[in-house]
């Protein structure tokens, strides 16, 4: 190569990497001093998982979203209606089926359907919850229960993205994936975004802890509570820890100098990847080896329990009483180690038919590690700074389903038009009942929140502007709340 051709080469290479990153880094210097960024730097970093300030004080550090996949039914469980009992076996009026679309019941036949339940008062607050909660209501004046949510999706898969993602469509980052983005990581040794699952597995599978189109270091680690943790995480046999750390120190030598060719993000998503992989050998066996914790907190969450006996094929499989108890758990243990999104995702309470049956079984499973997780962060000081968020992606009818086939209406269909979730912690106020529907449970009267509303709030607790929290994409700026949402301040502490 003569001195003219080394000249130009070394000069285009300036230009493509050093120049432009130092471009990049005066740019992001005059936007920080703007407030223009967001929790990103424009730059890079080595470790994209960095802990990041977020937009103003949080009154929550990390969040624990319960996500009961299906859609449970909450006039059974927190939303009493003594008029839908008294007109059980009637018809509803044509002027609220007008332009309604069902996912299976036939209207001509359709008729409403009353609750067996009984439901009681609880703490000072006076919240009402169903017989099925027992546990969970003594926390009542720990929770904030959101009668008034709606939604735009009545089928399960685009439910689950718009309430994960804030859309109903493939490719779009979760909720978890946009906090870890925003706040980063405040451990080393874990993930900042992890994922439990619990029964059958949701319809929406491994779209519901994307990273979509941010860098793939921000989508959820899917952790398992009993055997290996992660798959694959382990070494082989015969590859020793130092002769591991050899090779992944040559292949970071490759993927910096790539990076520093070329600046793409993913390069250093890759890289922190098999870093943190490598730290988590240690860290992910020791979180799911119980052994440490008392007899008493093990008995508080449950794990001594046998599932009870159901026909029924939704609960799962044998073991779910055990495993949600197992899941719970982990997220206390979770939340001390310093990781910042926890997503126990259980399936299905989507109760078609059996109702009764397995509305049951399902609150059974869950009622007592729930309360317990809320209990535990109490008294640890932990639930102050600890969102924890129960919900599912719609509700049930106020209908008994009358599907095609079927002799007698046995379960509820799906219900976009009001539900019920709760949170506890993290900046919202216990005690609180918000929002309100109509006699029947079918629309709601009084304080009305979308999911673009409940994403904005909860954003808010841990210390966001949903609006200034973005990430450009294909040319435009996206956020976790697109063009909608406001925060709901009534249910803030």
């Amino acid at each position: 190569m003569n001195l003219n051709d080394h000249i130009l080469r070394t000069r285009r290479e300036f230009l493509t990497t050093s120049a432009s990153g130092l471009g990049l880094a005066a740019l992001g210097s005059l936007l920080t001093q703007d407030n223009i960024l967001t929790a990103n730097t424009v730059a890079p970093t080595s470790n994209p998982l960095a802990p990041k300030r977020p937009h103003f004080a949080p009154k929550a550090k990390s969040c624990i979203f319960i996500f009961m996949e299906g859609g449970p039914s909450q006039m059974d469980l927190f939303d009493p209606k003594p008029k839908l009992n008294e007109l059980h076996g009637q018809p509803l009026p044509d002027s609220l089926l007008k332009n309604v679309r069902f996912a299976f019941i036939q209207k001509d036949s359709a008729r409403l359907m009353g609750s067996p339940r009984i439901f009681k008062k609880h703490g000072q607050s006076g919240m009402v919850f169903s017989d099925l909660l027992p546990n969970i209501a003594q926390c009542a004046d720990d929770i904030c229960m959101i009668r008034s949510m709606h939604t735009d999706q009545f089928n399960h898969h685009p439910g689950q993205l718009l309430m994960q993602c804030g859309r109903a469509t493939f490719g779009l980052p979760t909720m978890g994936a946009w906090l870890t983005y925003g706040l980063g990581s405040v451990g080393q040794n874990l993930p900042s975004y992890v994922v439990l699952t619990a029964g059958r597995g949701s319809s929406g599978g491994a779209t519901l802890w994307q990273s979509g189109f941010l860098p793939s270091t921000y989508a959820g680690v899917l952790f398992r509570n009993k055997g290996e943790p992660i798959l694959n995480l382990s070494n082989p046999p015969g590859i020793s820890r130092e002769l591991q750390r050899d090779d992944l120190d040559a292949l970071n030598q490759l993927n910096q100098k790539r990076f520093q060719e070329i600046h793409d993000p993913e390069i250093a998503a890759r890289i922190a990847s098999y870093e943190l992989a490598f730290r988590m050998q240690s860290a992910a066996p020791e979180l799911i080896d119980l052994s440490a914790e008392s007899p008493q907190t093990l008995a508080m969450y449950g794990l001594d329990r046998d599932d009870p006996i159901i026909k029924a094929d939704r609960p799962g499989g044998p073991g779910q009483y055990r495993s949600f108890a197992a899941n719970c758990l982990l997220s206390r243990r979770l939340i001390e180690r310093g990781v910042r999104f926890i997503n126990i995702i259980h399936a299905s309470w989507d109760h078609h038919s059996n109702l009764n049956a397995e509305l049951g079984f399902n609150s059974g499973m869950s009622d007592q590690p729930i309360a317990a997780l809320i209990k535990d962060l109490k008294q640890r000081g932990l639930l102050n700074d600890t969102l924890v968020v129960w919900g599912s992606e719609f509700g049930r009818t106020p209908l008994g389903e009358n599907r095609k086939g079927r002799e007698a209406n046995t379960g509820r269909d799906h219900h976009p038009y009001s539900f019920t979730l709760f949170m506890a912690g993290g900046g919202t106020q216990g005690g609180l009942t918000y929002g309100s529907t109509d006699d029947i449970g079918w629309n709601i009267t009084e304080n009305p929140v979308h999911i673009n509303d409940f994403h904005a709030t909860i954003l808010h607790c841990l210390g966001f502007d949903h609006t200034r929290l973005t990430f450009r994409h294909a040319g435009r700026d996206y956020r976790l709340t697109d063009v909608a949402g406001n925060v709901v301040k009534s249910i803030l502490a």
